[in-house]
């Protein structure tokens, strides 16, 4: 799944853009779901309940009261791996974009055969960070989790639990399931309910463990497994 949003002021430019990505993405199947937002406070205010759901940006520079300059410094605030281009009318932003670590411009109207290549690089990137993110879904909704975020995993009866400090992600799954997913990833079992990132851990005290600012059991069974992980992630730092 790959999840598009489009950030333009101009409804007939979100409108073109929207139906060039779409017959793009058909074509070459790739499952897919694109979003739009007029503004980049109407954005701003989305992805402060939807942080790690969007793939890739295509942000109008000229926009309103917030600039979508301002707009993309301001979600790197909180996130590194979120594929931003800018789309622009003129020429004079593009070195501009550095400051934010843009995957690239594109000049307005926009073509498809770049609207193609920005598609393949934005894979290629996906597929570079994949061993640095966590991948998941709850119905169409895709979530892609940086392991840096990652507090814990907490399993919740039929479902998984994703916590970070912000947010926590649920899923359909099981957390023998994610355990075997991250192992040799810094994730440590340290609970039949709790799998958690080692770099997160604060301290261990009896039978409790500090991650964040949250207090988790630590089972009798995994007690030595996880003071051998912090241990070993103390002499690595």
């Amino acid at each position: 799944m790959l999840s598009v949003a489009v950030c333009d002021d101009s409804q007939e430019n979100r409108l073109s853009l929207h139906w060039m990505l779409e017959n793009i993405l058909e074509n070459r199947n790739i499952s897919h779901k694109i979003l739009e937002f007029s503004s980049g406070e109407t954005l701003l205010r989305w992805f402060e309940h939807h942080q790690n759901e969007i793939d890739l940006l295509f942000l109008d520079i000229e926009m309103g009261k917030l600039s979508g300059m301002e707009t993309a410094k301001r979600l790197r605030e909180s996130n590194s791996y979120l594929q931003i281009v800018f789309v622009t009318g003129f020429s004079e932003y593009v070195f501009d974009g550095y400051g934010v670590d843009a995957l690239g411009y594109l000049m307005k109207p926009a073509k498809p055969d770049q609207l193609e290549n920005v598609i393949s690089r934005t894979l290629t990137k996906l597929g570079r960070d994949a061993e640095q993110v966590y991948s998941c879904h709850s119905g169409e909704t895709w979530y892609r989790i940086p392991y840096k975020e990652i507090l814990y995993f907490e399993s919740d009866r039929r479902k998984v639990n994703c916590v970070t400090e912000n947010r926590s992600y649920s899923f359909y799954g099981k957390l023998d399931e994610v355990e075997r997913e991250l192992e040799n990833a810094g994730f440590v079992r340290i609970h039949q309910r709790y799998l958690v990132r080692t770099e997160a851990i604060r301290q261990i005290c009896g039978t409790e463990i500090q991650v964040g600012e949250k207090t988790l059991p630590i089972s009798r069974s995994c007690h030595q497994k996880a003071l051998l992980a912090l241990t070993r992630n103390a002499l690595e730092e």
